[in-house]
């Protein structure tokens, strides 16, 4: 049974309620997860009152980008039409959606990915990677290093500036988002200049005390983190970093951001990162959001911090990346 306690009541209907409508990856069929992948979230008032609007001075474009087996991986592109065409200084940030690697699609990061692109002042790239368990292990992690590598390499086609650039993404996108940053970095190459981390899975050998403690947790429970585990991964060794970036190479990283929710069992992936990366001596904020659980950042309605999330999120981007905004 779901434990709601610690939730305001508001964050706990809406929390209560997204869990009424949504089969849990432990008992959803393939026919189940082709419908959540297929999902898209309705945009408008009551729905966006919860998740957010999605910012129409934000035009939307779309591209793709090779991978190394000769995919085409679809991008989402977001660009503020307050920046003129011919201004390339805008800095980019490139976007993982949440998911477990399993479900989940860019459609329904249109009010995320919207809001930064005008908060922050940038071109926001969101990544359309492979989904298991079609595509296992290590197909999305490779789809998003070779996403992030040509976008890096593509200023001109973007009209940005591909030096000042930003990974990001929540949940399974945090942890690809980690494992790009890793990639890049072991490399030489140092265009990465922020990483966000949006209560990151970090650690797929599960040893965070967090995962017992909210085991039944809403949104996100042992068991379906297990199950998304098994599905994307199973049977592969999971302390590798491309798997748990927890225990990969942490010097010489760009300054990270990492954003938990004080309820999700994965709580503990993102705070044992940060403190991983102080030790590396990398610049690294760690905000833990107290009574939220997993997923909280998707509807900013429902609750205070979902709002102080955004903001933080804004701040750190614009901080690091700077602004195209006059």
């Amino acid at each position: 049974m779901r434990n709601y306690r610690g939730m305001s009541p508001r964050t706990t209907a809406i929390v209560a309620l997204i869990d009424r409508m949504r089969v849990p990856v432990e008992r959803m069929t393939e026919e189940d997860r082709h419908e959540a992948r297929a999902t898209r979230y309705r945009l408008t008032p009551p729905h966006s009152w919860i998740t957010g609007p999605v910012d129409p001075s934000v035009g939307i474009t779309f591209g793709t980008a090779p991978a190394r087996d000769g995919y085409e991986i679809p991008l989402r592109i977001y660009r503020p039409r307050s920046i003129r065409d011919t201004q390339d200084d805008v800095p980019v940030i490139v976007y993982f959606h949440g998911g477990g690697w399993v479900v989940g699609n860019v459609v329904n990061y249109d009010p995320l990915c919207t809001h930064l692109a005008t908060e922050v002042g940038a071109v926001v790239v969101s990544v359309d990677y492979r989904l298991a368990p079609e595509h296992r292990a290590p197909t999305a992690v490779h789809d998003a290093v070779d996403a992030t590598t040509w976008i890096a390499a593509q200023g001109d086609v973007l009209r940005a500036d591909t030096h000042r650039l930003a990974v990001c993404g929540d949940s399974a996108g945090g942890h690809l988002a980690a494992v790009v940053a890793q990639v890049v970095a072991s490399s030489g190459a140092d265009w990465i200049r922020h990483q966000a981390l949006i209560y990151p899975a970090v650690d797929l050998t599960m040893q965070s005390p967090s995962i017992d403690e909210h085991a039944n947790a809403p949104i996100l429970s042992k068991e379906s983190i297990l199950a998304f585990r098994s599905l994307y991964a199973g049977g592969q060794a999971l302390e590798d970093p491309l798997h748990s970036p927890l225990f990969g190479r942490l010097e010489g990283l760009p300054p990270t951001l990492i954003q938990t929710a004080d309820l999700d069992p994965i709580r503990d992936d993102g705070a044992r990162y940060a403190k991983a990366l102080r030790a590396a001596g990398v610049s690294t904020r760690h905000t833990n959001y107290l009574r939220v659980p997993h997923g909280f950042a998707s509807f900013p309605g429902a609750c205070a911090a979902g709002r102080q999330q955004r903001w933080e999120l804004v701040h750190e981007l614009q901080h690091h990346l700077g602004s195209a905004l006059a």
